[in-house]
């Protein structure tokens, strides 16, 4: 019986502010505020808020028949808890079906386990604690931001007890094998790991809306008679960016009714059903091991880190960002903390990308007028910071040698007596 695995990653970054060297050592508000409550605001009244309210009609209509499992980033939990607590209520209303699984990241969105496996292990656990104090759920399952994986990265889950990790269906991964078994990372066979379904997911989340694209318009039938043909498969995983909803495909292309219409017409061939990847973790054994020696990721073109990591500025600027890494977590330093790790979103890396940037995304549009000019605010973001990580450093000596200045007439006093 194939199962049909939905898996939405839920995300909003903060985005900079223009910061100018001249705000350097003046002011230390990096974030544009006004911008992200009023982007948050949008896209809670024509993505979360309808689509939740959609899904959640779904579950009632379908009971256990109709399951599915949520990556909600640390950024966009704070932002809802920040400019919209009712979507927050909204995914919590889900959770308390129980036909919905929570997966774990990085806490804000970030590439971390590339440059600090320290940083990634605490992101990691900080993010699974806070989905189980929201959603009363322990979250077994884990997906990277940008669904970034290698082997290494399974060792390392493997290790915080995380049972099933999630990865792209690349094609030079794959090689011959289908996307549609379940797997294990190398030499790991007590894990599972999903591939997504490259092309069903394009199909709804890059070639809906496409007047262009030879299906259009594409059709609640017509994609169910797809995933029905795959009929051999164990698993079609269908993994996307919840912004499918509403946003890159606005409610007039008619995406909320073909949601509407899809469980049922999936569930009317009775060998097939849909499950949460937990589910599928627990039901499948794995066909075969695959072998991920490189990373790779859900970018459109090569599947590799280019979108992020791909000029000199880009790695510039992450290089100089965990450089500072030891310094901070030294640090008794709430503020420079939070500021440090919302740095880290991976959005801010993807804002310098040169070969991306003529490429429109509705859902997600660049905030600065080129690469440069984001490269450029960044570092100067990153100047200030370190500007403030030396000034709390300085302090936190001074008050080290005053404590010790204070111990030492005490212990002569002591001595004496």
């Amino acid at each position: 019986m194939p199962a049909v695995c939905l898996c939405y990653e839920v995300h909003e970054p903060y985005r900079l502010r223009h910061y100018t060297v001249f705000d350097m050592g003046q002011n230390s508000i990096y974030e544009d505020d006004d911008r992200n409550c009023d982007i948050l605001l949008h896209t809670a009244k024509v993505c979360y808020l309808p689509m939740n309210d959609l899904m959640l009609r779904l579950i009632q209509r379908y009971g256990k028949d109709f399951r599915f499992t949520l990556c909600i980033s640390g950024t966009a939990l704070d932002q809802f808890e920040q400019y919209a607590p009712e979507v927050l209520e909204s995914f919590q209303a889900l959770a308390e079906t129980g036909n919905v699984e929570f997966a774990a990241e990085t806490m804000p969105h970030s590439l971390s386990f590339l440059y600090s496996r320290e940083e990634f292990i605490r992101q990691t656990e900080e993010h699974a604690k806070r989905i189980k104090r929201l959603f009363n759920k322990k979250p077994t399952t884990y997906r990277n931001a940008e669904l970034v994986y290698n082997n290494d990265m399974a060792v390392c889950l493997n290790e915080l007890g995380f049972k099933t990790v999630l990865a792209e269906g690349a094609e030079h991964v794959l090689g011959w094998r289908s996307s549609n078994f379940v797997y294990s990372p190398l030499g790991l066979p007590q894990m599972r790991l999903l591939l997504r379904n490259v092309p069903l997911s394009m199909d709804i989340g890059r070639r809906f809306s496409d007047r262009s694209w030879s299906q259009w318009p594409l059709m609640a039938e017509t994609y169910a008679s797809w995933i029905h043909a795959l009929k051999d498969a164990e698993v079609i995983n269908i993994f996307n960016d919840y912004h499918v909803f509403g946003l890159r495909n606005t409610a007039e292309s008619g995406i909320f009714d073909f949601m509407d219409a899809l469980p049922g017409l999936v569930l009317a061939n009775e060998d097939f059903t849909f499950a949460t990847c937990s589910e599928i973790a627990k039901k499948y054994k794995p066909v075969a091991e695959i072998d991920v020696p490189e990373f790779m990721s859900w970018d459109d073109a090569g599947r590799d880190l280019n979108a992020w990591l791909g000029n000199d500025m880009q790695k510039d600027a992450i290089h100089s960002l965990y450089a500072l890494t030891e310094r901070v977590r030294s640090l008794n330093a709430p503020q420079i903390l939070q500021d440090f790790e919302r740095l880290q979103t991976a959005d801010h890396f993807h804002n310098m990308s040169t070969k991306w940037f003529t490429v429109f995304t509705p859902d997600r549009p660049n905030p600065f007028q080129s690469p440069y000019d984001a490269y450029i605010t960044y570092m100067n973001v990153l100047g200030d910071l370190e500007l403030r990580i030396g000034a709390a450093e300085a302090e936190q000596e001074k008050m080290g040698l005053e404590g010790h200045v204070r111990k030492k007439p005490a212990a002569r006093a002591m001595k004496k007596a």
